[in-house]
C-alpha cells in the first residue's frame, strides 16, 4: 500500500523546466547555410591548445627555441580563435530559449569562460620572453589548460549529443 502511494506521488511529479514553452526549441540561430557557426569554430581553440602543450613539451625535451616560439604562437592562436568560439557559443546560449533554460547549458559556458581565460593568461605569460615563460609556468598553464578543455568539450558534447542542442534539424 505505501509503495503504491509513492507510485502515485512520483507519477505526479512534473518537470517545470520541461514544460516551458520553447523547451524544445534548440535549433541553431547561429549558423550558416544551417551548420552551427559554434561547433564549427570551437575546433580550432581545442586543437590549438593541445598544440601548446605538445610544443612545449617539446621544448622541454628538445631545448630548440622554435618549440617556444611555436609555443607562444599557439598559445595567442587558441586565445584568438577561442573568442570567436565563445562569441558564437554566448550568441547560441542567449537567442535560443530550449538552450538557455538548460542548466547544463550554463555549466557549460562557465566552464568555458574559465577556459577563455586561462587561454589569455597563458598567452599574455609568454609574450615578453617566450623561452624563459616554458619553464615551469607555461607548461603548467599549457597542461592545465588540456584538462580545462577535455571537460569544457565533454560538456559541450553532451549537449549536442544527448540533449541535441545547438544542432541542425534540417529544417
Amino acid at each position: 500500500m505505501a509503495q503504491e502511494m509513492r507510485q502515485a506521488r512520483v507519477d505526479e511529479l512534473v518537470d517545470p523546466i520541461a514544460q516551458h514553452p520553447g523547451y524544445d526549441a534548440t535549433e541553431s540561430k547561429i549558423a550558416l547555410w544551417g551548420h552551427p557557426l559554434h561547433a564549427m569554430t570551437v575546433a580550432f581553440p581545442v586543437a590549438l591548445t593541445f598544440c601548446a602543450f605538445g610544443a612545449d613539451a617539446l621544448y622541454l625535451l628538445s631545448g630548440e627555441t622554435f618549440w617556444a616560439r611555436a609555443g607562444v604562437w599557439a598559445a595567442g592562436t587558441a586565445f584568438l580563435f577561442g573568442l570567436a568560439a565563445g562569441a558564437t557559443g554566448t550568441m547560441e546560449l542567449l537567442m535560443v530559449r530550449g538552450i538557455r533554460i538548460r542548466a547544463p547549458a550554463w555549466t557549460h559556458f562557465v566552464i568555458a569562460v574559465l577556459l577563455l581565460s586561462l587561454l589569455g593568461a597563458n598567452w599574455g605569460y609568454r609574450i615578453q620572453g617566450y623561452e624563459a615563460a616554458v619553464l615551469p609556468y607555461g607548461i603548467l598553464l599549457s597542461g592545465f589548460n588540456v584538462l580545462m578543455v577535455m571537460a569544457t568539450g565533454w560538456h559541450g558534447g553532451k549537449l549536442v549529443f544527448d540533449y541535441r542542442l545547438g544542432t541542425s534539424k534540417g529544417s
